[in-house]
């Protein structure tokens, strides 16, 4: 990855993916309208969230747990659709 990281703002006009592997040069979280909140008290850490996530955006921590970069996460739901034991809820951005 090189220089200045890239906004969703400076993508090309139907967002067409012209380089391979370019989606972690991408800021494309920041136009999300709900963001993923983890209650770790109920994982039992299967990672169905980071199997499932289409954007590779979870990753797990030194204790086994999964935590999601928002710098990167769109906000689809699917881990929180994903996971068996209800771990993660979607709650709606809030306007900073």
């Amino acid at each position: 990855m090189s220089g200045k990281q890239k906004g969703w703002k400076d993508l090309k006009l139907g967002c067409v993916v012209t380089e391979p592997g370019s989606a972690s040069s991408t800021k494309t979280g920041e136009w999300r309208s709900e963001r993923p909140i983890r209650d770790n008290t109920k994982c039992m850490k299967c990672g169905a969230c980071y199997l499932y996530c289409p954007e590779g955006c979870i990753n797990e921590d030194e204790d086994g747990f999964f935590a999601t970069e928002l710098y990167y996460c769109k906000g689809c739901g699917i881990c929180a659709h994903e996971c068996p034991r209800g771990v993660i809820t979607m709650i709606e951005e809030e306007e900073e």
